[in-house]
């Protein structure tokens, strides 16, 4: 039942995520993205914060061995934060989610590049596949930028998206080299602390007082973003990466029927052929890595102890 439970935490994480971008969409009319990123960050943090203590690791799951690493790691993820909302208020939501599944492709290339990770022709050839899943649903948007219409902002919307995806990838980049050495704890609640005050930045360009209703809905996003963290996290705990990975792609259902009940956006033809095409890519991918990951642990077991 370990790996049962590690989904049902795992969908429950993509599910709290989903909501809590919706949220952020709701108030993006009103509320500028740097301050919904600091509404986001500083409420997710006493949600962390009493989960360590719960936990017991607020002692020893907060020392840190390199803060330079966790101030770059904070960086490219509160640009992939801010982007993404920035986003969220010029196009669908589900259009949004689609796009930002790029970010793991992008890991792939990234982690060739500044990790030396060996890439053999089908992970390139699938992640070459998955950008072209992504290009499909970019195209239309990218087509309408010489126009001086509604819908150049969409087109802004969604090169804002692809801008977040590199930078979420590069922030799992970061994230691969902190696990060597950092608690999982520590790197939670140094990055919501970072995006905090990085978010404080974008005070001069615009912030509101935002009305009740609005208040409202950012203090929610910003529990449920700390809740599904901590859901995430616990669901690594149970199951697998290779187990739990695919069902981030439970987003695009729940992006789907969010924005249809909730915001009246319907999908597009092109829109849902593209999000087929990048959801097959990333499943490969995962499942490439589980075969992978079973034969280096066998290799590993008939070792020798000298190896």
């Amino acid at each position: 039942m370990q790996p049962v439970k590690g989904i049902a935490l795992k969908l429950c994480s993509v599910l709290l995520f989903i909501v809590m971008s919706s949220l952020i969409k709701a108030t993006a009319p009103q509320v500028p993205a740097g301050q919904a990123v600091f509404f986001r960050s500083l409420f997710a943090m006493p949600v962390i914060f009493t989960w360590l203590a719960l936990r017991g690791e607020l002692k020893t799951g907060l020392k840190v061995h390199s803060k330079l690493s966790h101030f770059w790691r904070g960086f490219v993820g509160t640009a992939a934060m801010g982007l993404g909302f920035a986003a969220l208020g010029l196009l669908p939501l589900p259009e949004v989610t689609a796009i930002g599944y790029a970010a793991p492709l992008l890991v792939v290339i990234f982690a060739a590049m500044f990790l030396g990770e060996p890439v053999g022709v089908f992970r390139l050839s699938t992640v070459a596949l998955g950008l072209g899943g992504v290009l499909i649903i970019l195209t239309p948007r990218l087509t309408l930028l010489s126009e001086e219409t509604m819908q150049t902002t969409e087109a802004v919307g969604a090169i804002m998206v692809l801008m977040g995806a590199v930078c979420a990838a590069l922030a799992q980049i970061y994230v691969r080299k902190l696990v060597q050495t950092e608690q999982t704890s520590a790197i939670v609640f140094y990055f919501s602390l970072t995006a905090t005050l990085l978010s404080l930045l974008t005070l001069p360009f615009g912030w509101v007082i935002p009305a009740g209703r609005e208040a409202l809905l950012l203090i929610a996003a910003g529990l449920l973003g700390g809740a599904g963290q901590i859901f995430l996290t616990s669901s690594y705990r149970f199951a697998g990466a290779s187990v739990v990975a695919p069902f981030d792609y439970a987003s695009m259902l729940f992006a789907l029927a969010i924005g249809y009940f909730v915001f009246a956006e319907v999908p597009t033809g092109r829109m849902l052929l593209g999000s087929a095409i990048v959801i097959f890519a990333g499943v490969l991918i995962i499942l490439r890595e589980s075969r992978l990951g079973l034969k280096r642990s066998k290799a590993r077991s008939g070792m020798t102890p000298q190896g």
